[in-house]
């Protein structure tokens, strides 16, 4: 059976429990697939690439909501010399 890993470095999990700072480091802020007899067990991921990728999922929810206010007919009619 083949798995896909999603990444270009990957790591066994012996090698992360003997070095797991090391591991990340020489990753240089990429994901890690971590492996266990050979297959992908999970991934890590440096904190700054977490931070990242959390802050774009919330923008696409927004943006989600957005379109969803944009779809809407309830919109009401504002002067802008009122405000």
């Amino acid at each position: 059976m083949t798995h896909t890993i999603l990444t270009d470095i990957s790591a066994g999990i012996t090698q992360l429990k003997a070095d797991p700072m090391g591991v990340i480091e020489e990753a240089n802020g990429a994901p890690v697939a971590i492996l266990n007899r050979n297959k992908p067990a999970f991934y890590a991921i440096p904190c700054a690439l977490f931070e990242s990728m959390m802050e774009e999922l919330e923008n696409n929810q927004l943006m989600m909501m957005a379109e969803d206010a944009l779809n809407r007919d309830d919109f009401v009619e504002v002067d802008i010399d009122d405000l």
